[in-house]
């Protein structure tokens, strides 16, 4: 089974940016991408269309973020509401566990970690300068085992 691909929406009029170029990278990104597609209440979405810049904590540069989803939705209470979404696996948002020795794994997790905390500390301070949220959704929140 494929990990990446194409999303065609079958509601081209939602989606802002090139619809020809809808590109999924994991299968939890392609479900979600079909929620924003086919569920009523979300006026409008996009994918990897919002960059954010940010300090990697790496090497102490400029970097660009690539929000995985921008997605404007009626909320509940009947008001037109802006939301960023980040999906990861619910264990990139955890700190990696020491293992007895420092492997090559460890430190490779370590870094995706602190590079993940610091684009998520730049994608909340735009989402709240712009009157968004800014959500990091797992598995858990997808509803997906």
């Amino acid at each position: 089974m494929a990990y990446s691909g194409r999303y065609r929406p079958k509601n081209p009029q939602k989606y802002r940016g090139d619809v020809h170029n809808i590109v999924w990278r994991s299968t939890w990104e392609r479900k979600f991408f079909r929620r924003c597609d086919l569920t009523p209440s979300i006026l409008k979405w996009s994918s990897e269309e919002v960059v954010i810049p940010y300090i990697s904590p790496i090497d102490n540069r400029r970097h660009r973020y690539f929000i995985d989803v921008w997605i404007r939705y009626i909320s509940n209470d009947g008001s037109i509401q802006e939301r960023l979404i980040e999906i990861k696996p619910y264990a990139q948002t955890l700190p990696p566990k020491a293992p007895k020795r420092k492997t090559k794994r460890y430190i490779q997790e370590c870094v995706t970690y602190e590079v993940n905390q610091a684009k998520w500390r730049a994608a909340s301070a735009v989402a709240k300068a712009n009157d968004m949220d800014f959500l990091v959704l797992t598995e858990h929140e997808l509803g997906i085992k």
